[in-house]
């Protein structure tokens, strides 16, 4: 189950008008896709359980790519991603 890290904080810029992501003496500022994956991990729903609501918003989702995102993030340790 995917959570962000805690030492990362997920932020709406108004002044960029998108959603950043904010970490230790980083910024990274995200699209709109992989603001809505991340704002899914809250620990509570599996990779599964989020593919299957953003394909209840977006009409094409591909699993890899949300997984593959997913890994990227994890291992950047802005995600953790636990069994659960």
């Amino acid at each position: 189950m995917p959570t962000l890290a805690r030492h990362v904080r997920l932020r709406h810029d108004a002044a960029r008008d998108q959603y950043v992501l904010l970490g230790p003496e980083t910024v990274a500022v995200l699209n709109g896709t992989s603001a809505a994956i991340l704002r899914l991990c809250d620990g509570q729903r599996s990779i599964a359980e989020i593919i299957a609501e953003l394909r209840g918003t977006y009409e094409h989702v591909a699993e890899d790519d949300v997984r593959g995102f997913l890994s990227r993030m994890a291992a950047r340790h802005y995600v953790e991603i636990t069994d659960g």
